[in-house]
């Protein structure tokens, strides 16, 4: 079981292709057997919330808060870290920060 704030790699289809690689994962919440997850991308020209290299990345990468997409635990293929718990405050409160702006 992978608990929020775990950074993953997994298995990620890309939207735009078929084409399925290895890839850094942030677990939100696991839910019925299917984790929630948000994507890392190393592109820090992105939007999102930087995530460094001093707390556990392998170069400077950014979570995509507008890329939320549902993974089984068959698809992780090796857990990283954990977040720190401001981090995931900080993903969070930009997540909840974006539903809001839905509902208004």
């Amino acid at each position: 079981m992978y608990n929020s704030g775990s950074v993953v790699i997994a298995k990620v289809q890309f939207t735009d292709t078929f084409e399925i690689k290895k890839r850094p994962v942030l677990v939100l919440f696991e839910d019925y057997g299917n984790i929630i997850v948000a994507g890392i991308t190393s592109n820090i020209n992105m939007k999102g919330i930087l995530l460094s290299k001093k707390e556990g990345m392998i170069k400077d990468s950014v979570i995509k808060t507008n890329y939320i997409f549902t993974i089984s635990e068959k698809m992780i293929y090796k857990h990283l870290f954990n977040l720190n718990l401001n981090k995931r405050k900080q993903v969070y409160d930009e997540l909840i920060s974006k539903l809001n702006q839905i509902v208004k």
